[in-house]
């Protein structure tokens, strides 16, 4: 009995570690990447490019190319490309909601 229950923690930790390991992302993705980070100008809604003042990512801004939509067509946000090729994902006030890291 103490036998088996020595090989069930042993795997129960083969388990887990295996599981653990699966969450691991490149630093190309992670969020703690300056590239990624919100705290990167680029990044920032507080940039002009980024910012929902300007007209090219205004919801009024009717011919815009870069709004982000719901399933039923109602416009939820808007994307911008940073020049480090970082695409920014912003709700219409222009809270930064996701990114998708840039093709390296």
């Amino acid at each position: 009995m103490k036998n088996c229950l020595i090989n069930v923690c042993a795997v129960l930790g083969i388990c887990t570690t295996a599981s653990v390991s699966a969450q691991v992302t490149s630093w190309e993705n992670s969020p703690l990447d300056y590239q990624n980070s919100p705290m990167n100008y680029e990044n920032s809604p507080m940039n002009y490019n980024n910012s929902p003042m300007n007209y090219n990512n205004s919801p009024m801004n009717y011919n815009s190319n870069n709004g982000v939509y719901d399933n039923s067509g109602k416009r939820i946000g808007y994307e911008v490309t940073a020049p480090s090729g970082v695409t920014n994902v912003f709700d219409n006030n222009g809270n930064r909601v996701g990114y998708s890291p840039a093709k390296r």
